[in-house]
């Protein structure tokens, strides 16, 4: 019989061979229970590539979602194309309804003027629409990337605009940066190298900068202005 793991021992007790076990024993139970279609969201971020990585292990051709704004870092753009082909991801780039050039038309720069309007538009529309279709969400989250994330749990029930309510897993929730590189570094995982820049959070290339706080990854993220672009806050 398997080894079943306490998964809400504190977190001052767990080693980081605990963590990958009750990472890949919480992907392994939810894929076995769910019995509807299951995807990863995927910003090419570390945390994003460890829990595809586990993913992967069970579901090889587990649909990987992109959010494809339009306002990526090269670096970005260049690092998910080479992974994508050198993991054989099931990739989709999910875009917008507008173009950078329709929207800024329309619009003006909103990253500038509106940023949680942008958001809106190029992530949160986009996505929370595509993800009607599906039963089981994995993510990348972890409670010490930012204070808007102190109470993640790591499975959530989450409403869509719909009213459908869909399964949200988030295997790392109490993962720490370190846990993160010592498992990509055990696992020969490439990172983005905009890392090795001293970015610790990476979004779009206009809202994203060097760490103002070096307690607070997420500092660099809209100037400081906010610290989530709406796609893991619930529906109203």
């Amino acid at each position: 019989m398997s080894e079943i793991l306490n998964l809400t021992a504190p977190p001052t007790t767990q080693s980081i061979e605990y963590r990958i076990r009750a990472a890949e024993q919480l992907i392994r139970q939810e894929l076995e229970q769910t019995q509807g279609d299951v995807c990863v969201t995927n910003s090419f971020q570390a945390e994003d590539m460890i829990v595809l990585h586990i993913v992967r292990q069970t579901l090889p051709d587990v649909p990987v979602i992109f959010l494809d704004t339009g306002y990526h870092f090269a670096e970005v753009y260049e690092y998910r194309d080479r992974m994508a082909q050198a993991w054989s991801m099931n990739l989709i780039n999910l875009l917008p309804e507008l173009t950078v050039p329709e929207q800024e038309a329309r619009f003006g720069i909103l990253n500038q003027s509106d940023p949680s309007r942008c958001c809106g538009l190029r992530k949160v529309k986009p996505l929370f629409a595509a993800l009607d279709r599906y039963e089981l969400w994995f993510t990348g989250l972890r409670r010490e990337q930012a204070k808007s994330r102190a109470a993640l749990q790591p499975v959530e029930d989450f409403a869509l605009p719909t009213a459908r309510t869909i399964r949200k897993i988030n295997p790392l929730t109490e993962w720490t940066a370190k846990d993160v590189w010592d498992y990509a570094r055990q696992n020969d995982i490439t990172l983005l190298r905009l890392y090795d820049d001293g970015y610790s959070s990476i979004g779009c290339e206009p809202c994203t900068r060097l760490p103002l706080d070096p307690n607070d990854p997420r500092s660099g993220r809209w100037g400081g202005r906010k610290q989530e672009c709406g796609i893991h806050l619930q529906s109203t």
